[in-house]
């Protein structure tokens, strides 16, 4: 048996992002952002019988605010590691603007809105050491897709130990075009948003992904 409940679970994700400022990035008040991401409880609440209870490195559903409604530039230095307090940084060899441009994988077919809900979300240490092309191959037989930023940045949000040492992750579903593949990893005691090539293996590098999406 277990306490975990997913109603309690939800309000604690919404309370979450009311407390670290998403309402005020968003420009909203924090009545209304949660009108906002109240109707995502539904979806949750439905498939309550199936979800599993957290477990590390794997959790049972995220509640996800795209750049649409708070830039990545701003909902990154709000995350950290846990037990620290240094904010979450960008990797400086992204150009100026260029963030911007790596875009969900159209194939993601991500639910409308500037919010919504990813079910059974897991950080893919297996793929750690793994070429990234082999593991987006890899989890797209098991009819799962790899995690967007914002996904990855919901992740260590929501669960900070999520993101550790040799446990870091990839963040396939977010792409400009060209061979980066976007990540998570630690830097100076803060989570950094970089990216690595689609070719290279890393020890402490996994692929995150996702059973599904709803709004």
């Amino acid at each position: 048996m277990t306490d975990f409940d997913t109603g309690t679970e939800f309000d604690r994700q919404v309370r979450t992002l009311v407390d670290l400022g998403y309402p005020a990035l968003a420009g909203m008040t924090d009545t209304a952002f949660r009108s906002l991401v109240e109707p995502l409880r539904e979806p949750v609440l439905t498939r309550a019988a199936t979800l599993e209870p957290p477990a590390e490195g794997r959790v049972p559903f995220l509640l996800v605010v795209t750049r649409a409604l708070v830039p990545l530039e701003e909902s990154v230095p709000l995350t950290t590691l846990a037990g620290k307090s240094s904010p979450g940084v960008i990797e400086r060899f992204y150009a100026p603007g260029e963030l911007e441009r790596f875009v969900t994988l159209r194939e993601l077919a991500l639910p409308e809105g500037e919010v919504y809900i990813a079910f059974d979300v897991d950080r893919g240490e297996e793929f750690c050491s793994v070429v990234p092309l082999d593991a987006l191959a890899a989890i797209a037989k098991r009819d799962r897709t790899p995690l967007t930023i914002e996904e990855g940045l919901a992740l260590i949000t929501q669960y900070p130990r999520a993101l550790a040492k040799n446990k870091c992750f990839s963040l396939g579903g977010s792409r400009l075009g060209d061979r980066r593949v976007p990540a998570l990893w630690i830097s100076k005691g803060a989570p950094k948003l970089g990216w690595c090539w689609e070719g290279n293996p890393h020890t402490w590098l996994g692929l995150a992904s996702a059973s599904g999406r709803s709004r």
